[in-house]
C-alpha cells in the first residue's frame, strides 16, 4: 500500500472519529436542555452540580415515592428523578413561560365581591289559591232561575247566578209589617232582628221597609269577579241552608310554582325580586315576588317548589302557561369569586391551579359555594389576591399527576369528615362476580341519578357472598374520582 493510500485511509477515520464526537456532543446538549428548566419537569438524570433530587417516582404510578433510584417495581422501567427547583418545591410544576403561551394558560385573580345570584329555572302558572270565594245560599229555597253560565267562565264582580224563592221569608217580612204599622219601635226591632235570622241579607231588609211590600225571592250574584270552577245550581232545585252553589278564583293575581334545583335553593329567599319570561308573549316579561318557599321539594325533580306572585290585571295570564324565570338578589354578604371555568371537578373535590412566581403553578383543593353568574364562589382554600389559571388548567394538572403533585387540601376539607353518606337505590342482581355486580336499579335520588343497568366495581368482594343473579338487594354507592364504588349490598326480598 501507498503512502498516499495510507494518508487517505487515516484521514477518512478522523473524519468518522470527529463525526461521531460531534453527534455525542449533540445528544448531551439536548439532554441537558430537556432537564429541569427547560419545559415541564421530566428529566431523568441529575448532571453533578445541578439541582438536588427530592425523590424518585414511576410516571405510571406517580403518587408512589422512593428515596433513591433504581428499577420501578411496577414496572419493567427505571425511576424518574424529581428535582427541586429555585423558588419551587415538590408541590408545584414549573413551565416555560413560552410553553405556557403556547398551551394558551391565562391568569385571573381571586376577588371578593358581593354575592349576587340570579337562579334560572321554570315555572307553571296556577291560580291563586287566596283569591278565592264560595257562594251559598243563606236560606233554604227553590231555583227558579239560573244564568247561562258554565264552568271555566270568566265573570265580573257583582254578575248574577241564580234567582231563589224562599217560602219562609214571606211569614217573616209580613210579621215586620204589621209591627210596623203598629208604631212600636221595640217591637219593629224584634222583626227585623228575626228577619236577619232567617237569612235575610240587609238590603232586602231595607227595600222591604221602604216599599211596604213582601220580597220573597232573592237574586244571587258574585262577589268578586274571576273563573268559575264549580257550578253546581240548576233551575228547580231545591236548596238547603248553606249549600254550595258556585265556587270563583280571582284571576287578578297569579301564582308561578317554580321548580328550584336543589342545589341552588340555599339561594331563594322570600321577597326575592323575579322575571318571568313567557314564549306566548315574547319581548314581554313579567315581573314578581317571591311569596313563599313551599315545605316539600318536588321528589322527581329534587327540585324546591318556590311560589312567585305575578300581577294579571288583563287576564293574559292563563293556568298552565309555562315560563322561564329569573329569580334576582343583589347586595349580598361579600364572599371570594373565581371564574367557573377555572375549577376542575373530579367528582369527590374540587381543585383551582393557582400561579406562583417564576413560572411554578400549584394544583390545590378548594370547597366550593354557591356560583353567581358565571362566577363560583369559594368557601375555603385560595385567598384573595392569588393568581389562578383560567384557562389551559387541565393540562398543567395532568402534568402534575403524572409528577405524583398531589393537590394541597385547604384547612376546612381536613377538618371535614373523611367519611361519606352512601347514596342508596333498591336494585336487581343481572351479574355478580369477586370485582364486580351487574344491577337493574331504581333512582339515587341524591344524586338526581335515574333508575337504569350498569355495571358497578366493588369495595370488597365479601359484599356479594351469598348472592346471585336475580336477587333483590339495597345498593349502596359512594362516589370516588374514577366513579361509583358499591360499599353496601343488603339483600331485600327473593329471587327476580
Amino acid at each position: 500500500m501507498s503512502r498516499q493510500t495510507i494518508k487517505k485511509t487515516v484521514s477518512g477515520f478522523v473524519v468518522v472519529v470527529a463525526l461521531l464526537a460531534i453527534g455525542v456532543a449533540a445528544g448531551l446538549w439536548w439532554e441537558r436542555r430537556q432537564a429541569p428548566g427547560g419545559g415541564m419537569e421530566t428529566s431523568a438524570v441529575a448532571a453533578p452540580g445541578g439541582p438536588a433530587v427530592l425523590y424518585w417516582y414511576d410516571p405510571m404510578v406517580p403518587t408512589q415515592k422512593f428515596d433513591k433510584p433504581g428499577k420501578s417495581p411496577f414496572m419493567d422501567m427505571e425511576l424518574v428523578p424529581k428535582y427541586a427547583d429555585e423558588g419551587g418545591d415538590a408541590s408545584t410544576v414549573k413551565i416555560n413561560p413560552g410553553v405556557s403561551q403556547n398551551l394558551g394558560v391565562r391568569l385571573v385573580t381571586v376577588m371578593r365581591a358581593p354575592l349576587d345570584s340570579n337562579v334560572m329555572a321554570t315555572g307553571i302558572v296556577d291560580y291563586n289559591e287566596r283569591d278565592v270565594a264560595i257562594v251559598q245560599a243563606r236560606t233554604g229555597g227553590f231555583v227558579e232561575r239560573v244564568a247561562r253560565l258554565a264552568p271555566n267562565d270568566v265573570i265580573g264582580s257583582g254578575a248574577f247566578i241564580a234567582e231563589l224563592l224562599v217560602p219562609e221569608w214571606a211569614a217573616l217580612q209580613e210579621e215586620y209589617l204589621a209591627l210596623k204599622a203598629l208604631g212600636e219601635p221595640s217591637l219593629e226591632e224584634a222583626a227585623r232582628a228575626r228577619m236577619r235570622l232567617g237569612g235575610m241579607p240587609e238590603s232586602l231588609i231595607r227595600e222591604v221597609a221602604a216599599s211596604g211590600k213582601v220580597r220573597n225571592r232573592i237574586s244571587i250574584t258574585t262577589p268578586r269577579g274571576g273563573v268559575i270552577q264549580a257550578l253546581d245550581v240548576r233551575p228547580g232545585m231545591t236548596l238547603m241552608a248553606g249549600q254550595t252553589l258556585a265556587r270563583i278564583n280571582g284571576i287578578g293575581t297569579v301564582w308561578l310554582d317554580v321548580a328550584v334545583p336543589e342545589a341552588q335553593a340555599g339561594l331563594v329567599r322570600v321577597g326575592q325580586t323575579a322575571e318571568a319570561a313567557f314564549a306566548a308573549f315574547p319581548g314581554k316579561p313579567v315581573q314578581g315576588r317571591v311569596t313563599a318557599l313551599l315545605p316539600t321539594l318536588n321528589d322527581a325533580a329534587r327540585a324546591l317548589r318556590v311560589r312567585v306572585e305575578l300581577s294579571n290585571k288583563d287576564g293574559r295570564l292563563r293556568p298552565g302557561l309555562s315560563a322561564q324565570v329569573s329569580l334576582k338578589s343583589s347586595g349580598g354578604e361579600s364572599a371570594l369569586r373565581v371564574p367557573t371555568e377555572a375549577v376542575i371537578r373530579t367528582g369527590r373535590r374540587a381543585l383551582v391551579i393557582v400561579a406562583e412566581a417564576e413560572g411554578h403553578y400549584r394544583p390545590v383543593e378548594v370547597i366550593l359555594g354557591p356560583e353567581s353568574g358565571t362566577d363560583t364562589v369559594i368557601l375555603s382554600g385560595l385567598d384573595e389576591g392569588q393568581k389562578i389559571v383560567a384557562s389551559g388548567q387541565f393540562l398543567i394538572d395532568s402534568e402534575a399527576s403524572l409528577q405524583g403533585i398531589v393537590a394541597r387540601g385547604s384547612d376546612s376539607a381536613a377538618a371535614m369528615p373523611a367519611s361519606v353518606a352512601l347514596h342508596e337505590a333498591g336494585a336487581v342482581i343481572d351479574e355478580v362476580s369477586d370485582a364486580y355486580v351487574t344491577l337493574s336499579h331504581g333512582p339515587f335520588k341524591t344524586l338526581s341519578m335515574p333508575g337504569m343497568t350498569m355495571e358497578f366495581p366493588l369495595a370488597n368482594p365479601k359484599l356479594v357472598k351469598g348472592l346471585k343473579a336475580g336477587d333483590r338487594v339495597r345498593v349502596g354507592v359512594r362516589e370516588t374520582d374514577d366513579g361509583l364504588l358499591v360499599e353496601k349490598l343488603d339483600k331485600t326480598g327473593g329471587a327476580k
